[in-house]
């Protein structure tokens, strides 16, 4: 049967499944919020260092004293308006925002899982996710039953592509044929009751865990929008996000991507959900009557469509950025980040940086602890952009000092996936005069090495 896009447009579908997810998306980044206060990272990440790495053309957006706790704040505010469905667009607005702001105070902290976050948040802007069960419906006494079926498409088509890039990401020489990283981490993890002794030190365990990481990330969105495989499917889901959360500390995000999976399910197991949580919360029982209508129609859908044509289009092919750049990308990371390669490889570094007088020729070396935290120190010796922007603040730095002619070299050494380090950074150039642009970074050294690892290029 041959696919109208305009009949595809016109199709209904139950509104419960957005709701749900809604609900349960807004409730996550709630306790996600809470957690990240409670365990201190806010003063942590963003108020004591001295100084933040910041991403290109978003160097504006710094931490503000202490007055970042109110963006938290903000933050978790508007994550439960969302949640009740209160307010939802202006909610979800302020959420996308604020959330997107945090995540680009300082680079350091850059996860796969926030910018996931950024972009659903950013997807649920354009859609009806208050059209029922929320507290908007219940205030105008309006609540409808369908809603366009592309709006629930969309979130999954979304999860789809984490999932499957993710997939893709993995077929690399290292993660396939010599199951690097996860030949370094999982031995570490010896202290696990049974599985410690018995699977982690075990090579063929190692492959084994690559593998099959590789092929459900591959298969998991196809499994999940079957409706046959669909209970199978989840229960991997669940197992495979519960087991890397006990292997690696990547806090909420598995839970997340659990919760999120349901969108998957049909009308009938949302509407089961729906009806718990009102069992629970009685009071929402028809305080007021509420007329249930059958369609929402969504305003401005000619506007918002080609919105999020745009937006899916920059999504399937942002990942294949680094195809433009020469080199090995696990070593440049020309377009490692914002492209779903989760945790594929290990990369240890030790970078030193030298203040020179052009003219005198006379130079000391920078003690990079008097100015960055040790995760910031740690995360900057074996990332190109981060050593550039560090070498750019000490020749700022040491020229407001009363310093002359100030130059700035670097010498690195890097090691990646268990190899053994080698120099990474040319430690002739001046850091200095060179710019931050999107263009390739010569003064990085060639990878040498098999002539690629990344996707067999």
């Amino acid at each position: 049967m041959d696919f109208n896009l305009r009949t595809y447009l016109a199709q209904k579908t139950d509104a419960a499944p957005l709701a749900v997810f809604r609900l349960l998306f807004g409730v996550m980044m709630l306790f996600s919020l809470i957690r990240f206060w409670a365990n201190g990272w806010i003063e942590t990440l963003y108020i004591s260092p001295k100084f933040h790495f910041t991403y290109y053309g978003f160097e504006w957006v710094k931490p503000l004293g202490a007055y970042t706790y109110l963006i938290f704040i903000i933050c978790g505010i508007s994550a439960l308006l969302v949640a009740l469905g209160l307010k939802y667009r202006l909610a979800i607005i302020v959420f996308f925002l604020s959330f997107t702001y945090i995540e680009l105070m300082d680079k350091t902290t850059y996860l796969n899982h926030y910018y996931c976050i950024s972009l659903l948040s950013f997807l649920m802007i354009f859609l009806p996710a208050n059209a029922y069960f929320s507290l908007d419906s219940l205030l105008k006494k309006t609540s409808f039953r369908t809603i366009p079926k592309w709006t629930i498409d969309s979130i999954k088509l979304l999860l789809g592509i984490v999932y499957f890039y993710a997939g893709l990401a993995k077929l690399n020489s290292d993660w396939l044929f010599k199951a690097m990283p996860l030949k370094i981490w999982l031995p570490s993890k010896y202290d696990l009751p049974f599985i410690g002794e018995n699977f982690m030190q075990q090579e063929w365990f190692h492959y084994a865990m690559s593998w099959s990481g590789m092929l459900y990330d591959l298969s998991i969105p196809f499994l999940l929008l079957y409706r046959k495989t669909r209970w199978f499917a989840f229960a991997m889901v669940v197992f495979f996000h519960v087991f890397t959360s006990v292997l690696f500390p990547i806090g909420m995000f598995p839970y997340i991507m659990i919760v999120s999976t349901l969108i998957f399910f049909d009308a009938k197991f949302h509407h089961n959900i729906i009806a718990i949580i009102k069992s629970i919360i009685k009071p929402f029982r028809s305080i007021y009557n509420i007329e249930y209508k059958e369609a929402y129609i969504l305003k401005k859908q000619h506007i918002v469509l080609p919105i999020l044509t745009v937006f899916f289009a920059i999504q399937l092919l942002l990942p294949f950025r680094y195809l433009l750049y020469p080199g090995e990308l696990f070593w440049t990371e020309e377009g490692y980040r914002f492209s779903w390669r989760v945790m594929l490889m290990e990369k240890m570094g030790y970078t030193t940086f030298t203040i020179k007088d052009a003219n005198t020729g006379s130079s000391f070396m920078v003690n990079n602890s008097d100015f960055l935290t040790p995760f910031q120190e740690k995360q900057m010796s074996f990332q190109p952009d981060f050593i550039l922007e560090y070498a750019h603040y000490l020749g700022n730095h040491f020229s407001s000092q009363g310093h002359k002619n100030v130059q700035v070299f670097a010498e690195s050494y890097v090691a990646l996936n268990g190899r053994l380090s080698q120099p990474f950074i040319d430690k002739t150039v001046d850091l200095y005069k060179e710019n931050e642009s999107f263009q390739h970074k010569t003064w990085i050294l060639p990878f040498q090495d098999e002539p690629s690892i990344t996707n067999f290029r």
